[in-house]
């Protein structure tokens, strides 16, 4: 079975196919979701469009044709296909457009919001959501910034990743957190479409924060959510002036153990905003790099030995309430019921 059966009601959902920046008019570009093919072009009145990757005539890639007059043309035989997917001209046949076939190459909604081109993905569900709405880009004070990172894992495991705290002190020693043994408890309420984390731990610190974007030592709010099907959002905020840094990542699955990951770094930190401006894109690169080296670690070995054997504690709890959701929108089932619990952990 191929990714995208496999995935039962995962697939009904917007996922993000590239930076919108990097959708050019007159120019193909091909992206894979799901494992499947798809065609982008933007047209001439600037709207981007998606087509699976494949001619009707003899299934080659129309991604490696041409873009002529919002249309694109097969490299093999030349037939030529409008944005709704609909073959217009057929070189061999001449001035006989009667004879154009009525099947149509299938086409996927798109929508362009907040700096990404989305693709509903849902066959046969229209779709009845925006896309996942990533923070700040409009509000004042808030500067941001994307980083297009590709990793070889699948979402269940990276989206856990991105909200897991107690990694920290060892994948990102010395850039992220240090070891200092401090309790640190946590609410984790599952809905049904949400994981929803808040951290007692007002006197924590991340990485450079008290130098930079904390320097009056304000006390931190820490929340990790994750919204499905494959969203992350993390704030660290501190006082009530509401300076600090969201990371929100959407995750893109290409294949099994291959996922492109959007993510938006979103920073306030009053008068020292230009300053952080500077070194912020290479701390934060640095710093997912590094989830990058330990996923793919990770990844190898579950491909070889398989999930099944996973121990958990109380720290994991969010990661169990992520793979429910996802686990029953896989198999077509109900929604979990709604939880919450108080847990503790050391780091």
């Amino acid at each position: 079975m191929n990714m995208y059966k496999a995935s039962g009601n995962l697939v009904n959902g917007w996922y993000a196919a590239g930076l919108s920046k990097s959708f050019k008019t007159k120019q193909a570009k091909r992206v894979e979701i799901f494992e499947i093919p798809i065609v982008c072009w933007r047209k001439e009145d600037g709207s981007v469009v998606a087509l699976l990757d494949k001619c009707n005539h003899r299934n080659v890639p129309l991604s490696e044709g041409k873009i002529n007059k919002d249309c694109i043309v097969c490299p093999y035989h030349g037939w030529t296909y409008d944005g709704s997917g609909q073959c217009v001209q057929i070189p061999s046949e001449g001035p006989h457009t009667d004879r154009i076939p009525n099947k149509k190459v299938k086409y996927f909604p798109v929508i362009e919001e907040n700096g990404l081109v989305w693709l509903w993905m849902g066959e046969n569900k229209n779709p009845d959501r925006l896309p996942f709405p990533m923070p700040t880009m409009k509000e004042k004070g808030w500067h941001s910034y994307y980083m297009t990172t590709y990793f070889e894992n699948n979402v269940t495991d990276l989206v856990e990743n991105f909200m897991d705290v107690p990694h920290t002190i060892f994948v990102h020693k010395g850039w992220f957190r240090d070891r200092k043994q401090i309790r640190i408890g946590a609410n984790v309420e599952r809905t049904s479409d949400s994981v929803l984390v808040s951290y007692d731990q007002s006197n924590d610190a991340i990485g450079f924060s008290n130098k930079l974007i904390n320097p009056k030592n304000l006390p931190m709010k820490h929340t990790d959510n994750f919204y499905m099907p494959n969203n992350t959002r993390v704030d660290y905020i501190y006082g009530a002036e509401e300076r600090g840094f969201i990371i929100t990542s959407t995750c893109t699955p290409i294949a099994p153990f291959s996922t492109m990951v959007y993510t938006l770094i979103s920073y306030k930190f009053g008068w020292m905003t230009l300053l952080a401006k500077m070194g912020l894109n290479s701390y934060t690169r640095k710093v997912i790099s590094q989830d990058v080296w330990i996923m793919k670690l990770h990844g190898d070995n579950v491909k070889k030995l398989g999930q099944a054997d996973y121990r958990s504690t109380q720290c994991d709890t969010m990661h169990l309430y992520i793979e429910s959701l996802r686990k029953a929108a896989t198999n077509g089932e109900a929604h979990p019921a709604p939880i919450a619990k108080e847990i503790e952990f050391w780091v």
